[in-house]
């Protein structure tokens, strides 16, 4: 029987959503913040990055077992509305979900003027400009045509962090070569808890792949699985660049640099010629996901009445939201061109880590639900209780640490 043209073509497998959740993970967030978090972690950079996957390892769990219990799109804001039964919460975090992504997508867009520029002087709104409105199109276009590219450059990305772990691994700088493996002294566990919330911010993605539920094959069974490798591979990726980084150059060099691992290949003696360009097109992708998720939340919350009706359309020729994609694409356009960069990464991060906190404490009165019914969710994928509840514990500890710090 052929599908229906108002729903969305199911095309992604296990392997195509494991590269697409590793190249939204895996993205501008690394190869821009490994600098600044050694900044305030110092030789403790590693466990920062460890603290941070901590934390999203627990939420990812909780995910997975929303996501084989609600095998739909709209992501959070449906997870909210069954936890707590109050649509106003869940359209709020739907909103923040997507006002987030789009935020995310146009500061991203911005930084990317700033990689094209080594290579030419292009004015920067029509960069900006260019990028957004063709990722729109391609977004538009179909998801296996976006998913293709995206697991290209995940490929790409992953390929590039090994190689700067390669790089670093081999330099011989005797002002760097402190312990980064000995555990911080308590003076600066502070700061390794702070560098955490800042390096958060390199693991965001893994929630964005429930928003593809519905384009999925098996989902029940792929998604979760798909989750969980997604984040083991990142977490080990960027612990082994963290360590190359914190290995290759002085803390206060890394701290200063605008491109930490261009600065880390070159301390190696190679050209830092191809990992810029890597990093330009991990830019990139970034823009992409962000902006996939976006619009795929906001057609997820139109199908569940959350907001406008005419946001669930799918085009029949596509079989994609044309229309929330649009929206979307304008509204990254314009905070592209309007929005500073500064304390994207910071701002990003906190509001995500109050959307995960709530979707944590949904799971848990969804399965405190279950255990008083006396019945057993039939869900492909359950972890538990105690998992939601380390998944709130972690993100409130980290939101209080940016907080009162």
């Amino acid at each position: 029987m052929p599908q229906q043209p108002d729903k969305l073509r199911r095309t992604l497998s296990l392997p195509a959503i494991t590269f697409y959740g590793v190249g939204t993970i895996v993205g501008a967030g690394i190869y821009v913040l490994v600098g600044k978090v050694a900044g305030l972690a110092g030789n403790g950079v590693v466990y920062a990055f460890l603290v941070a996957g901590l934390v999203a390892t627990f939420t990812a769990f909780s995910y997975c077992e929303l996501v084989s219990r609600f095998p739909r799109a709209a992501g959070e804001a449906l997870y909210v509305q069954k936890g707590f039964g109050i649509p106003a919460l869940s359209r709020f975090v739907g909103w923040l979900v997507v006002l987030t992504g789009m935020i995310s997508a146009a500061t991203i867009a911005n930084g990317f003027t700033g990689y094209l520029a080594v290579f030419i002087d292009v004015p920067e709104t029509v960069s900006i400009a260019m990028l957004v409105l063709g990722l729109g199109l391609l977004a538009a276009w179909g998801i296996k045509q976006s998913a293709i590219l995206v697991n290209t450059v995940a490929i790409i990305s992953i390929l590039g962090l090994i190689y700067v772990a390669y790089a670093g691994s081999g330099v011989e700088n005797p002002q760097s070569m402190a312990p980064i493996w000995a555990l911080p002294n308590v003076s600066g566990i502070s700061g390794v808890f702070l560098a955490a919330f800042l390096a958060f911010y390199a693991f965001i993605g893994f929630e964005d792949m429930v928003n593809l539920v519905e384009e999925v094959k098996e989902p029940r069974r792929t998604l979760p699985l798909a989750i969980l490798i997604a984040i083991v591979l990142s977490v080990s990726l960027y612990v082994l660049v963290a360590a190359a980084a914190a290995y290759a150059l002085p803390i206060e060099e890394l701290a200063g640099s605008d491109a930490p691992l261009a600065d880390i290949v070159i301390a190696a003696g190679f050209s830092p010629g191809p990992i810029a360009v890597v990093s330009m097109i991990a830019v990139v992708n970034g823009a992409l996901v962000q902006l996939i998720m976006a619009s795929r939340v906001l057609y997820g919350m139109a199908d569940q009445g959350l907001t406008l009706k005419f946001l669930g359309k799918v085009n029949s020729r596509t079989q994609t939201p044309v229309l929330a994609t649009g929206l979307v694409t304008m509204a990254i356009l314009l905070f592209a061109l309007w929005l500073p960069l500064t304390t994207l990464a910071k701002a990003t991060s906190f509001v995500v880590l109050g959307v995960f906190l709530l979707v944590n404490l949904g799971l848990y009165r969804l399965k405190s639900q279950d255990k008083n019914r006396n019945m057993n969710a039939s869900v492909s994928f359950s972890v538990p209780r105690v998992v939601p509840v380390l998944g709130a514990l972690s993100c409130l500890m980290l939101m209080m640490v940016q907080l009162f710090a």
